[in-house]
């Protein structure tokens, strides 16, 4: 019996297959550009210690395509890991946005469904794919259950005061606007594990997660108490084609003097700012490469892109009245030596210590890159949002004759 974890985005589907009492995956696929003549499909599996790769050229009409793709690669004769979709008993779903009543793990029912659908406008470009990846589930593989687990959940225990906004209260009451926080899954897994490498359950951290999307969480004995996404994934840090935190007079700025409507400042603020408009591209390989050859643009991106960061450290740091350990994790976080490095520059106050070959360092798994001198541990810690889930499948299916 297996647990199938599905992160279906807007043009995008990304699975693992887990056994049913297992963290070791049996493979795991990303199914990109749905919707276009160029799709691509990569299929791993773990079999024994080995992996095998499959890559596949070929175009996936739909998220209906896609996931028929994904169904057909786990039976393939040749290359099956299951032996028919019933072998299936869970499939679990990462949700952006579960707003202020979708606030934990839960089994997905059509209320939930028209609950998430209620959310699109505050997750316009995720939501509506985790429902297309939901509906086809159900079809595909009509004996599991289906589950789904919110990023927003784990910014919950986030406090009042720092969840609203400073707007009339009925937009709050009505609307529900407020921050809820995203990246979740992600900042509770490597929270968990930061304070499991620590030995310390009772540890202030700082979560820093680093990806295309980028978020940090001020988490207090595991429980998060700040976090610097709003409403939406657009606050807060600057990411690699979203602006982050900007003065609201920018957008009525460019809405009365220069005609923008609201769609295109979603399209600009959304897709066409961040470090692509910094430096011309939001891939950080390319442009660590552009700051190795003193690219000005590259060089003042990553200033102002690592800047961000360190003021939101400050910020906790004080939230948390004090700090253990700051936690990079993510795409970037993991694996670009440079970004940590300037973050981690000039922060003698809160005894902030980089050792240098630590952190050039190939390594990789959960390690700790602070200098001998250094107060505050400097973690990096790999995220893995699809053991989250399984995790999270397991917890609540325990007991449920369908998972037996």
């Amino acid at each position: 019996m297996y647990i199938l974890v599905i992160n279906s985005g807007s043009s995008s589907i990304k699975y693992q297959l887990f056994p049913k009492d297992s963290d070791q995956p049996l493979c795991s696929g990303l199914i990109e550009r749905i919707g276009q003549d160029n799709g691509q499909v990569t299929h791993e599996i773990f079999k024994a210690g080995a992996e095998q790769r499959i890559k596949l050229d070929q175009p996936v009409k739909d998220h209906e395509a896609g996931m028929q793709t994904l169904a057909g690669l786990l039976t393939r004769p040749d290359i099956a890991v299951i032996g028919s979709p019933d072998d299936i008993v869970t499939v679990g779903h990462r949700v952006v946005h579960g707003g202020e009543t979708l606030t934990a793990t839960t089994l997905i029912t059509d209320e939930v469904k028209s609950k998430i659908k209620a959310l699109y406008p505050l997750a316009p470009l995720h939501n509506p794919g985790h429902i297309k990846g939901i509906e086809v589930a159900e079809k595909l593989f009509p004996s599991a259950t289906q589950i789904a687990v919110f990023d927003t959940a784990f910014h919950q225990t986030v406090p009042e005061k720092a969840f609203r906004y400073a707007i009339p209260d009925k937009f709050y009451q009505e609307d529900g606007i407020r921050v809820y926080g995203f990246h979740g899954i992600s900042h509770q897994y490597v929270a968990n594990e930061a304070m499991t490498w620590l030995d310390k359950p009772e540890a202030k951290l700082i979560t820093i997660h680093l990806g295309n999307g980028c978020s940090m969480a001020a988490v207090n004995t595991g429980r998060c108490i700040d976090t610097s996404m709003g409403l939406t994934p657009l606050d807060g840090l600057v990411m690699g084609t979203r602006s982050g935190t900007i003065d609201p007079s920018v957008l009525l700025y460019l809405q009365q003097q220069k005609g923008y409507s609201a769609a295109q400042l979603t399209e600009l603020l959304n897709k066409q700012s961040g470090m692509l408009a910094l430096a011309g591209s939001n891939d950080m390989r390319d442009i660590s490469k552009f700051y190795q050859e003193n690219d000005p643009a590259a060089m003042l991106a990553y200033e102002i892109y690592t800047y961000r960061i360190k003021k939101f450290i400050g910020a906790y740091a004080v939230a948390l009245n004090g700090l253990d350990a700051i936690v990079f994790t993510a795409g970037v976080g993991e694996n670009d030596p440079l970004t940590r490095e300037l973050v981690c520059r000039d922060m003698d106050i809160l005894g902030i210590y980089i050792d240098s070959a630590k952190n050039s360092s190939k390594e990789r798994g959960t390690r700790d890159l602070s200098a001998d001198d250094s107060r505050t541990h400097i973690l990096v810690v790999p995220t893995n949002e699809e053991l989250a889930i399984a995790r999270e499948c397991r917890r609540l299916t325990a007991g449920d004759h369908r998972s037996a």
